[in-house]
């Protein structure tokens, strides 16, 4: 509780939000799986009315944890035992570990951690709104995999830009445009999508990300070739396309979606011979790389990027000294 005697419910160890919830609208308990499904659906509404939480975010939430409840109606012995009538009350602590169980046969690291983090904040919920105990409050999350994140070299993002089929079709242009600001920003490919021609400012060289990750603007740097790459894109333009005020659309003038991004720049990555090296969002990885190599300080790159804490952006040092013992390794007589 708050000084003012609010509940304060935490989405994460580094975020929390605080709101006020009707005593009428707190719901949990049942004896069904629908009703421990109306309570997620109870968090999931909260979660966005009183925190920065994106419209992505809460739904990511609410995703997991109705996974996890249909874990819970479907794990083995469930059947014809009773516990199909599962209540929210009754969720225990066994309940969340044999879950993480089941999920560390089959699901990468950072994926049972999100799990993971979901139950916590739908339970901290609940403690904060009816008293309850967690039962996830001493479950520990499993330790990050400690992988460095892909990319390639200056030429080789060179290269993957300059590679056109058709040089001047329509759809070449905008590719080409999704490139550059890619890698001129360090956007997310969400954070592309959502652009309008208004958000981007020209004199100054600047681009503003609408409700970025964490629900939060930011200004961000945009070079000069991506800023051409966009003039020529929006001089190509289907009229459609000026009325929505959309940066990136297809070729009728609708917003592109972030899996037609995703897909555009993969079919880039094939046709320039780097298939299945980097993903899309390696081209995020790519720029903070190449920024920090040459001579850009952590808490810039983490501005532009907009991390919410200095660590995530700490393991681009990593990348960095990787790179650098390996330019030894090949270059030095004695290495």
């Amino acid at each position: 509780m708050d000084q003012r005697g609010r509940p304060r419910f935490w989405v994460s160890p580094k975020a929390y939000f605080v709101g006020q919830i009707a005593p009428d609208s707190i719901t949990f308990g049942g004896d069904r799986g629908e009703q421990v499904e109306a309570d997620i659906e109870a968090f999931a509404a909260a979660l966005g009315k009183a925190s920065r939480a994106s419209a992505n975010t809460v739904e990511g939430y609410r995703r997991d944890l109705i996974a996890f409840r249909n874990f819970l109606l479907e794990r083995p012995g469930a059947k014809g035992t009773g516990d199909e009538h599962i209540d929210t009350a009754t969720i225990n602590a066994d309940h969340i570990r044999a879950y993480l169980a089941m999920l560390m046969k089959t699901a990468k690291r950072a994926t049972v951690q999100r799990r993971l983090s979901a139950i916590k904040a739908f339970f901290r919920y609940r403690e904060a709104a009816t008293g309850a105990p967690s039962p996830a409050r001493a479950i520990r999350s499993p330790k990050s995999e400690r992988r460095l994140p892909k990319i390639l070299s200056a030429p080789d993002v060179e290269r993957l830009i300059e590679t056109d089929e058709r040089p001047e079709s329509k759809a070449t242009l905008r590719d080409r445009a999704i490139l550059e600001t890619l890698y001129s920003s360090g956007l997310r490919v969400s954070e592309l999508v959502s652009l309008d021609w208004r958000d981007i400012d020209e004199e100054l060289g600047m681009l503003r990300v609408r409700a970025g990750k964490g629900n939060k603007d930011r200004i961000v740097p945009v070079g000069e070739p991506a800023l051409d790459a966009l003039r020529a894109w929006r001089s190509a333009m289907p009229p459609a396309a000026e009325a929505r005020r959309a940066v990136i659309t297809n070729l009728r003038g609708a917003r592109l979606t972030t899996r037609s991004v995703e897909k555009i720049v993969a079919r880039r990555l094939e046709l320039a011979g780097r298939g299945g090296q980097i993903t899309p969002h390696g081209l995020r990885h790519c720029f903070a790389t190449h920024m920090l190599s040459n001579g850009a300080d952590l808490r810039s790159i983490q501005e532009m990027l907009g991390h919410a804490s200095l660590a995530t952006t700490q393991r681009y040092t990593h990348v960095s000294v990787s790179h650098l013992r390996e330019v030894y390794k090949r270059a030095h007589p004695r290495a």
